[in-house]
């Protein structure tokens, strides 16, 4: 039994570490609460199902299908929104209202196309799951695990190693220093949200995947990896690591001892923990500017 939590407990830290990750890297560059991203996390899952059971498309051409549409609108979103409102110097927590007003009227948009009724975008044969030590673990979930892990530690290695990456760490870390040098925070949002958005897409479809999907499914997953990163703290990114690895091992052990019901409550009672005792998180980094 043990043997089976631990694969549970590594799965969800593999989607908890890649929905930390993507949120993080677009609030680092902008400065506020993107909740807009709980849409993006069921678009990627809706745009495969229609691709792959409507159009008949093949599976590989679906995701990246998926992956580009969700990058271009939230483009879109961001040069009709988003940047108006930042040029014009709001506070942030009016950004953070903004962004669940967009969340809200495209999330309704999905309800009223697809209704609310769980679709699935898997045609392949349901089949016993691989046993290791005792325990299972599907095909999809071995995925899961690889290709989150993956695009967590690619992307990582995209903004620390390129010159891409380094002008958006230098434009969060800094704005006004970085504009000195004539390093474009427009360029860097603009990026950060290439980036966080095409990694909450593939956590999407990584999860309707092994879950199937429904249009409310994004907000919960969002809320995950937001109390990751909060818990983690601003400092380096084995914090996020730690943030992500104790949140999903809290909550596997919550609904092993006490009932897989309590998983959702654990996520606040370990939110409001650290917020009392430890509210720069792991790191005890409090980063320069930033709010929520």
């Amino acid at each position: 039994m043990w043997n089976q939590v631990i694969i549970n407990i590594t799965i969800s830290f593999s989607l908890y570490l890649l929905v930390a990750f993507s949120f993080k890297t677009i609030y680092y560059s902008t400065r506020f609460f993107d909740l807009s991203q709980s849409f993006f996390i069921i678009v990627g899952a809706y745009i495969t199902y229609f691709a792959f059971n409507k159009v008949v498309f093949s599976l590989w051409l679906s995701i990246p299908l998926a992956i580009l549409s969700g990058t271009g609108l939230i483009l879109f979103i961001n040069q009709l929104i988003y940047k108006p409102l930042l040029k014009r110097k709001i506070e942030s927590w009016q950004m953070l209202i903004a962004s669940l007003g967009v969340y809200v009227v495209l999330q309704n948009i999905v309800s009223l196309i697809c209704g609310d009724n769980t679709l699935s975008f898997r045609t392949w044969p349901v089949k016993e799951g691989n046993q290791l030590l005792g325990a299972y673990i599907t095909d999809v979930q071995i995925i899961t695990i690889v290709a989150s892990l993956g695009l967590f530690v690619l992307s990582w290695l995209f903004l620390e190693r390129t010159t891409i990456g380094k002008e958006i760490n230098a434009v969060s870390s800094n704005p006004e220093l970085a504009n000195l040098y004539g390093l474009s925070k427009d360029k860097a949002i603009v990026w950060s949200f290439v980036i966080g958005t095409g990694l909450a897409v593939c956590a999407g479809i990584l999860i309707a995947a092994d879950t199937d999907m429904t249009p409310t499914m994004g907000f919960n997953w969002l809320l995950y990896g937001v109390v990751a990163m909060i818990i983690g703290g601003m400092g380096q990114m084995r914090y996020l690591l730690l943030g992500a690895f104790l949140l999903a091992t809290a909550q596997h052990l919550a609904a092993y001892y006490l009932d897989s019901k309590w998983m959702n409550a654990t996520v606040y009672i370990i939110l409001i923990i650290f917020l009392y005792f430890k509210p720069y998180g792991f790191s005890g980094q409090l980063l320069k500017k930033a709010e929520i």
